[in-house]
């Protein structure tokens, strides 16, 4: 009887063990943890744009060519991580940040722009920003043994995200929303191809970055995301000149007369400059975009001891 027993005995606690071997597994000689984990943490770093305004030297180029770090501006997030297994993770984060832009910045260039000094525009523009985003790690589509799992571990991020934008210049030191002038006669009937755009919008962030295990809580990383916008208004600068005498029909008064000063800034530094209407003002054959290049710390939660 007493040998029955202890053979029932030991059955059932290995029953009850079978769902604890399902659910869990071992982190390492000191701790185990559900396959599916959660982080949360925030970053800082900074943000970035390519726009038509500004760059380097030479007529504008895509992408990185064009680059000019000196426009690069604080920004910080946080985010919410779930990740099964280190391999695959959906993650949910708000960033926030700065972009900004300045024909003036070509001055040392000036000869070899192509008239991009001589326009002489400008912008700035708060960002915010929230994107749902895959995590995809590679190095862990393997199982490891217990204490061999790497420490570092290299990713993909790629997502949808929704962005708020307000391009502002400067007048006499007063900044101004430009998105209500109208520079590019968005909204006019004479120009019936031309919308308003949105001051939010969807944006599609992709990137890379690197995951380094701290201890058994903490996880640092560091990580370029970059932003595929569907507008070309990041900057307010797209196509070309119209004829100013429009603001008047479409604005009111005190904002046709600050729209008639945005529009067109080349004879500040040229007093006798006259612009034609249809002259070139940006490039529309590529949208603006953004990044951040940001350092993020993130708390493992859920994780047990043995």
């Amino acid at each position: 009887m007493r040998r029955s027993a202890v053979i029932l005995c030991t059955a059932a606690f290995s029953v009850a063990a079978l769902p604890l071997k399902s659910q869990f597994y071992f982190y390492n000689n000191r701790y185990y943890e559900n396959p599916l984990g959660f982080e949360l943490g925030g970053s800082a770093g900074v943000m970035n744009s390519l726009t038509d305004l500004g760059g380097k030297k030479g007529i504008g180029k895509n992408f990185i060519k064009d680059l000019n770090w000196k426009n690069a501006k604080p920004s910080f997030s946080v985010y919410a991580l779930a990740m099964y297994k280190y391999a695959v993770g959906v993650r949910v984060e708000g960033t926030f940040g700065k972009v900004q832009g300045a024909d003036s910045s070509l001055k040392s260039v000036a000869a070899s722009t192509f008239g991009r000094y001589e326009r002489n525009l400008n912008f700035k523009s708060k960002i915010t920003d929230v994107q749902l985003a895959l995590e995809i790690h590679p190095l862990f589509f393997r199982e490891y043994d217990e204490n061999e799992a790497p420490y570092f571990s290299p990713y993909l991020v790629a997502g949808v995200g929704y962005f708020s934008f307000d391009p502002q210049a400067e007048i006499n030191g007063q900044l101004y929303s430009l998105q209500p002038l109208r520079t590019e006669g968005q909204g006019f009937a004479e120009y019936r191809g031309r919308i308003p755009y949105k001051l939010s919008q969807i944006n599609f962030p992709a990137g890379i970055g690197v995951r380094y295990e701290v201890n058994s809580f903490l996880n640092a990383r560091i990580e370029i995301v970059h932003r595929i916008l569907q507008t070309d208004y990041l900057d307010d600068v797209s196509k070309d000149y119209i004829d100013p005498a429009l603001f008047n029909s479409y604005l009111p008064s005190n904002q046709a007369a600050i729209a008639q000063q945005l529009f067109d800034r080349q004879s500040e530094l040229n007093g006798g400059h006259t612009t034609q209407v249809g002259s070139q003002r940006g490039n529309p054959k590529n949208n603006d975009a953004y990044f951040t290049i940001q350092v993020k710390l993130g708390i493992t939660l859920g994780r047990l001891r043995r």
